[in-house]
């Protein structure tokens, strides 16, 4: 029974990074027993003697005396135990040292593979983690363990070696020590046991260790570090403006197939490309005869596109109807320089019918380099699995075909008196197009060859013999194969390209509809709802998406199946954890915690990782196709956008709202600093003088200070009024008590409050004859007129005429307050009705700016409205409308019109 490692929470809090990613010292060697080991330890503990925190995350000594001395005092962290197949495994320590977090830790032998169950799959994943968590680290690594070097490997040692580090890894290491010793003194090694076991020893000099195989590899090393050394000092030569001859741009193209040879071309496409130190891309064409057969094809295309990925290129996937025009396109589009394409191991005769890729992309190339690299047939045999066949499925296109041919025979031999010999033979046609559409060419081929048999022995004489007499006939089993042939050719590429049409049209609408479905929604709820259920019904299994709360653990926000516990449990929230921390796909079908059930992707934006989005097939044996991980990746990028955009968008409301908050509080204290102020120092000083001693002011001097004292305090009140009715009107506490009004007693109500403040002031007040009762809140709609009335006399003179009128319209009555002063600007007439808003004006007016937003809260409240506009006369006007009910009662008789003059 195999046993999974699953992640750690706490753990995966403890990998997240320091400031800064940890360095990578790599100590290369040409083989195994050059010291490389032994080298990292000496450095490591000249380290340690200088007080650097050093631990050995992983060290094999293989039993060397002097390398394990040099492990005595240093800090080991203990190996962890997997058990798979019933077997016990011990691996590196991953989670205790991320915990542990030294200054360095030495892991050895970087290009190993963990045993299934790990985090990762390779150890060189391990370091990565360990970088990326801040921590430096010292390994080794052995120059045939190079990605881009297994062919040439291969082909000097004649060994392939399966674990291979990508050479991204290496590039990215901020030193490469190159360990070497003479091939002669490595023998010698050998042969003292002191790398491998006598046994083991012996057998390793006949195979690999051989003193060509040893110099050879030396000097990949050596030239491999000689690279190095020349990047370094030509990036020195650029940085300090030192001239030279800089090469010129380049860029390369290989194009690549499920074949197990295309491994190869993208080695030497990227070996290439980095002595060009050219940009390269990995094109594969989906072209009628090139569709992946079945699911061996399509796993070994995905693995040759994610070589080509983890190599460093641009991998693109083209559907075309001939790969050398796609590609040609492609190459003139790019930019393309040089374009490395593989011979394929085709006879002539297949060439000859079907034509040559490579013939074609020569001849039609136009001043692009090709580069052509023929394989060998053994390596591919050894390479491609063994296919299983499945009997039943192979065998029945073809009896059918063989049986249908029977029973048009049959039926042939009945009717042949009547229908006639061309007539049969068009009867015989029909197996063969069925055939052709229904199961490709060989069934159709099998049914023209059944047909072509039956007809010549039943139909053409000499009857019952293979033999011919009119060799006519000879042409027309001719024109029946190639019609077989022609009809099954093309019916087959029309299936595949339907296929791969309805699968690109499938994921390009779920692409558009998802973005239209999430572009203008602002609620986050509803665009992850979106999300989860366009990705489950794309890949037909269940998604979620996990955001961070405010604590930075994520949590569910969307799942496409609340039933489903994939997403739930402790174990797949660890992976979740792992992804956002390490911003890294994992789960199933990659290289990262691929024990988990489902398959992770970070929600990835310029501002960081923002979420994860957790997808599973409902087949757990199934597994992604590269173009199906693709939209998912696009998917995760529509989210993360979407995502950052609502979080944006609150932000910016949010900053809206402080910055509103701040200009009100402002406007506020202002406005409480002044307009207290001012009426609570005239009433102060008027009450100072009524206290003074004696008959120091008369009693018409008297009588006005009482009255300033009573302007003051009505000032007073009508500001904190305001206050009150605004804070009223905003918390939706404000209640109407609804009653019949008569408009001309609240015109008249409104008018005498301001009695003193009018006096000599003219003032018309016209109210139409039969103006009906009006149902709304008396106190507040005079509260409306107060407001108005006080409006008109801050913003006009005092020698000008108010004018305050009340007619009846369609169904509503309509009042209106016109004053004589300045007028508005036409952008300010909405903005008047605002909090706080108050117009710029020559006279020093007072108050708070709350007046008119109170009216329009109150005619609002009562289903009326309110708005201002110029006077063409001068001033402005401010007019009210309130509706009137059908059931009012009889109007009080009013008057057409009365002037007053303040008296």
């Amino acid at each position: 029974m195999e046993k999974e490692k699953r992640a750690d929470p706490d753990v995966l809090l403890a990998s997240l990074p320091r400031e800064g990613r940890g360095k990578l010292t790599v100590f290369l060697g040409a083989a195994a027993g050059v010291g490389k080991t032994y080298a990292m330890l000496e450095a490591a503990r000249e380290h340690k003697a200088e007080g650097v925190d050093v631990v050995a995350g992983w060290i094999e000594t293989h039993g060397r005396a002097e390398t394990e001395a040099l492990l005595e005092g240093m800090p080991v962290i203990p190996p962890h135990c997997i058990e798979y197949r019933g077997i016990e495994f011990k691996e590196m320590d991953l989670d205790a040292i991320l915990t542990r977090r030294p200054e360095l830790a030495l892991v050895d032998e970087l290009a190993h593979a963990n045993v299934p169950g790990s985090r990762h799959i390779r150890r060189y994943q391990d370091v990565e983690e360990l970088l990326s968590a801040g921590i430096n680290v010292y390994t080794t690594l052995n120059i045939q363990h190079l990605e881009t070097l297994n062919d040439i490997v291969a082909q000097i040692t004649g060994v392939t070696v399966r674990e291979t580090v990508p050479d991204r890894s290496i590039e990215t290491a901020s030193e490469i020590k190159l360990v070497d010793i003479p091939a002669e003194e490595l023998i010698q090694r050998l042969k003292d046991g002191k790398v491998y076991v006598p046994g083991q020893a012996k057998e390793a000099m006949r195979k690999f260790f051989r003193i060509g195989n040893i110099n050879a590899l030396r000097e990949l090393a050596l030239r491999y570090t000689a690279k190095r050394v020349d990047r370094q000092v030509e990036t020195y030569m650029r940085v300090h403006g030192i001239p030279g001859p800089w090469p010129t741009g380049e860029r390369l193209m290989v194009c690549i197939s499920p074949s197990p040879f295309s491994a190869q071309l993208i080695r030497a496409a990227r070996r290439m490309a980095e002595g060009l130190k050219a940009e390269w891309l990995a094109v594969y064409v989906e072209a009628p005869r090139q569709f992946p057969a079945g699911e061996a094809e399509k796993d070994r295309l995905a693995k040759n596109l994610r070589l080509a990925e983890e190599l460093g290129a641009e991998t693109i996937t083209l559907t075309g109807n001939t790969v050398a025009g796609e590609l040609l396109e492609l190459a003139r589009k790019r930019n393309v320089s040089q374009i490395i394409i593989g011979k394929p191991l085709h006879s002539r005769f297949w060439e000859w019918l079907h034509g040559s890729v490579v013939d074609k992309v020569i001849r039609q190339s136009q001043g692009i380099s090709i580069h052509v690299i023929p394989g060998k047939l053994k390596q591919l045999q050894d390479k491609l699995p063994a296919k299983p066949v499945q009997k039943t499925l192979l065998y029945f296109p073809y009896a059918g075909s063989f049986f249908m041919m029977l029973l048009v025979t049959a039926i042939a031999s009945l009717t042949q008196s009547f229908l006639g010999l061309v007539n049969i033979a068009m009867i015989y046609l029909l197996p063969v197009l069925f055939s052709a559409v229904k199961w490709e060419v060989g069934p159709a081929v099998v049914a023209a060859v059944t047909g072509i048999l039956a007809f010549d022995i039943l139909f053409v004489p000499p009857y019952f013999s293979f033999a011919v007499v009119d060799l006519s006939y000879l042409l027309s089993f001719a024109i029946f194969l190639v019609v077989a042939i022609l009809t099954g050719t093309l019916s087959s590429r029309l299936r595949q390209q339907a296929a791969s049409s309805g699968q690109r049209e499938i994921r390009t609408n779920a692409l558009y509809s998802l973005s239209c479905e999430i572009a203008a929604v602002s609620d986050l709820k509803q665009v992850l709802e979106s999300v989860v259920r366009k990705v489950a019904e794309t890949i037909e299994g269940q998604a979620a998406v996990l955001l961070p709360n405010k604590d930075g653990k994520l949590e569910i926000q969307a799942i496409s199946d609340s039933q489903v516990e994939s997403f739930v449990d402790e174990n797949e929230r660890a992976v979740a954890t792992w992804t956002f921390t390490n911003g890294q796909m994992a789960g199933r079908g990659t290289d990262n915690l691929c024990g988990a059930a489902g398959l992770y992707f970070p929600l990835r934006t310029e501002q960081g990782i923002k979420g994860i989005l957790g997808v599973r097939l409902n087949n757990l044996e199934q597994r992604l196709l590269p173009e199906q991980q693709r939209i998912l990746e696009a998917f995760a990028g529509l989210t993360a956008i979407s995502v950052t955009r609502i979080q944006f968008a609150e932000q910016a409301r949010e900053a809206q709202l402080l910055a509103e908050s701040e200009r009100l509080r402002t406007v506020l204290f202002s406005s409480l600093s002044h307009d207290l102020r001012t009426p609570l120092a005239s009433i102060i000083g008027a009450i100072t003088g009524l206290l003074e001693e004696g008959d120091v002011y008369s009693p018409a001097a008297r009588r006005d200070l009482l009255l300033t004292i009573q302007q003051g305090a009505a000032r007073m009140n009508r500001f904190v009024s305001n206050l009150l009715d605004m804070a009223r009107l905003e918390s939706g506490m404000l209640k109407l008590s609804k009653e019949w009004c008569d408009i001309q007693d609240i015109i008249g109500v409104a008018v005498s409050r301001f009695c003193e403040v009018l006096r000599g002031r003219p003032v018309k007040i016209e109210v139409e004859p039969g103006l009906p009762l009006v149902r709304a809140d008396c106190l507040l709609i005079e509260q409306v007129l107060v407001n108005l009335i006080d409006n008109a006399l801050k913003y006009s003179k005092t020698e000008s005429e108010i004018v305050i009128s009340a007619r009846r319209g369609i169904k509503q009555a309509r009042i209106i307050v016109a004053d004589r002063g300045l007028q508005i600007p036409e952008e300010d007439l909405e903005r008047i009705f605002d909090k706080f808003y108050r117009l710029h004006s020559p006279r020093q007016v007072s108050g708070t700016g709350l007046g008119l937003a109170i009216c329009k809260g109150i005619i609002e409240s009562h289903g009326g409205r309110i708005w201002a506009a110029n006077n063409p006369a001068g001033g402005v006007i401010i007019t009210f409308v309130l509706p009137l009910d059908d059931n009012a009662p009889p109007a009080i008789p009013g008057v057409e019109e009365v002037e007053s003059n303040g008296k």
